[in-house]
């Protein structure tokens, strides 16, 4: 009995050793924060917490969506400025096809009919040399697992769709500012085009604008596949086909001028048009399912 009250009392002295070794803790901890007030008055309980919780806010804050465009946009750029190997290549391949064209055509008479095939003759080459870019503009994606690495942060699908196609769409046109006007320094002795000829600037637009957006969509699905240059140009030349035709059109109607471009001119951008805000529209809706 007597060892069971001594166990009993001494475990009361430890219990009241640890009771008042934790208000002592206690005590200190309120002591330190009151000094801490003391000699920081500004920062009260309050005003901390509410910065805290606005810079947990702000970190939490998901992009804008035009501030994810920006930056997937200025990635694509600096990136291909920096090498220039897609603008140096789609260059190259640019002249050797008007090389190419005036071989073929340099037992051919001088005469207004040229005007009559040179729109078809220039859409050929911009085809070509687009389908060499749209090739390339997904090749770095794929080999160092960038797309993967899109795909997994949180951005919208549709946004990626956007900038790749603007981006290939830049590198058409400073390609296009360098080709179309060295092609018409191989033909020129052919042929003089109509006062309209500077018109054929509105179906370039078009047409450059139609196939970044459609080539970047099936660029895309080829990315990952076997011989993925054949399948893009399989895919790619049978869907652009109508914007196609409607754009050799309205490059003829301006090359030719008179009664042709009165019309057909307007027609034939009228329909370019229609199937760019379709067919874009399309892409940039099914872009999600495709990359998933």
């Amino acid at each position: 009995m007597e060892d069971r009250h001594g166990a009993e009392a001494s475990g009361n002295s430890d219990s009241l050793k640890r009771s008042s070794l934790g208000e002592t803790a206690h005590r200190a901890v309120s002591v330190a924060a009151e000094l801490a007030r003391s000699e920081h008055p500004e920062s009260s309980d309050a005003s901390s917490a509410a910065e805290r919780e606005g810079t947990r806010s702000a970190l939490c804050q998901a992009p804008s969506t035009w501030t994810q465009y920006k930056t997937l946009l200025a990635k694509d750029l600096k990136a291909e400025f920096r090498t220039k190997d897609m603008v140096v290549s789609m260059g190259i391949y640019a002249f050797l096809v008007i090389v190419v064209f005036g071989v073929a055509l340099s037992f051919a008479r001088p005469g207004a009919e040229f005007l009559e095939v040179s729109g078809g003759l220039l859409w050929a080459l911009v085809v070509f040399t687009s389908l060499l870019g749209l090739n390339r503009s997904f090749a770095k994606e794929t080999e160092n697992g960038c797309l993967e690495g899109l795909l997994l942060a949180p951005l919208d699908r549709g946004v990626i769709f956007l900038a790749k196609a603007t981006s290939n769409l830049v590198f058409l046109v400073l390609v296009e500012v360098i080709a179309v006007p060295l092609y018409w320094v191989f033909f020129s002795s052919f042929a003089a085009p109509a006062e309209t000829g500077w018109l054929l600037v509105a179906p370039l637009v078009l047409g450059s604008i139609g196939i970044a957006g459609i080539g970047t969509m099936l660029s895309t699905i080829t990315a990952a596949t076997r011989g993925k240059d054949v399948m893009l140009a399989l895919l790619f030349v049978p869907v652009i086909f109508p914007l196609l035709y409607a754009c050799v059109s309205a490059t003829t109607c301006a090359l030719v001028g008179g009664d042709v471009f009165a019309d057909g001119f307007l027609t034939s951008l009228a329909l370019g048009a229609g199937y760019d805000v379709v067919m874009i529209l399309a892409s940039w809706v099914l872009y999600d399912f495709v990359v998933n």
